[in-house]
């Protein structure tokens, strides 16, 4: 008895990498530029000068020409260090209050890198900084552009913080902060500042573009008033919605790609 059904036949995929795919990808050629950036080293553009002033060694001799491509598998040098070609990786995590925002510390405190030991294999480092006491979300990658990119003085970012003060802000002082004050390493404002809860003085949310090193600490210092909590709940047009004190996760790819262009507010 004969059958009309049809039968599509399976397409066969071959689990195991072919030979000549390996050897591909191991022959494929990167700009030595780029290898160095996503080697966390640093930004293209600063890779170039480390390339022309003579710093960096490919498989034993140094290499001074801008554009050089490599192979992924050469071994490259910086400082006598072998530089390891990495994936980027971008990560947000909701510091909590304790850690600090660094690579190590030789007191033996907790970092921020802490949370990502045995779970992330990429040299990770964090993008700008929250102080020790200071809460909210912090921004770790690899890529040396995009650190570059968010951290230079050229390129300030849009950054909004929860503040809890030891007393209630008085309208003058409110009124001198957005207007602007002198501190020891120049003139500071924030760009607004309002009352999440306008019955609560003591319970501040400010916007400001500044990386200055504990700048809002400061600013408030300077008029006697003491910041009990700092949070940051906005960075370059980034939030911690859905993110735990403590937990982290990894960017999307259109977070990535909204980072990389600019194209947030």
């Amino acid at each position: 008895m004969s059958s009309n059904k049809k039968y599509k036949q399976k397409k066969q995929t071959n689990k195991y990498p072919d030979k000549k795919t390996e050897k591909s990808n191991s022959d494929e050629k990167v700009r030595l530029n780029k290898y160095l950036a996503n080697a966390g080293i640093c930004s293209r553009r600063d890779a170039d000068k480390l390339i022309t002033d003579g710093f960096i060694k490919v498989n034993g001799k140094v290499v001074t020409e801008l554009g050089t491509k490599i192979k992924k598998t050469d071994t490259v040098k910086y400082k006598n260090k072998v530089v390891n070609f990495e994936k980027p990786v971008y990560i947000l995590l909701n510091k909590p209050k304790g850690v600090l925002t660094t690579v190590s510390d030789d007191r033996g405190r907790k970092t921020v890198l802490d949370f990502f030991r045995n779970k992330i294999q990429e040299r990770i480092y964090p993008v700008g900084r929250l102080d020790r006491d200071s809460t909210g979300i912090l921004l770790l990658t690899n890529d040396g552009d995009l650190t570059k990119q968010l951290t230079h003085p050229k390129y300030n970012k849009k950054k909004i913080y929860r503040i809890f003060l030891d007393k209630d802000l008085e309208k003058k002082d409110a009124d001198k902060l957005v207007e602007g004050i002198e501190l020891e390493d120049g003139f500071m404002k924030f760009d607004t500042l309002a009352y999440p809860d306008p019955k609560n003085k003591k319970d501040i949310g400010v916007e400001i573009h500044s990386g200055r090193n504990r700048i809002i600490r400061r600013m408030f210092a300077e008029l006697n008033y003491t910041v009990l909590k700092l949070d940051r709940v906005y960075f370059a047009g980034l939030t911690k919605k859905d993110i735990k004190r403590g937990k982290w996760r990894f960017l999307t790819q259109r977070e990535i790609l909204t980072l990389k262009k600019g194209s947030y507010e």
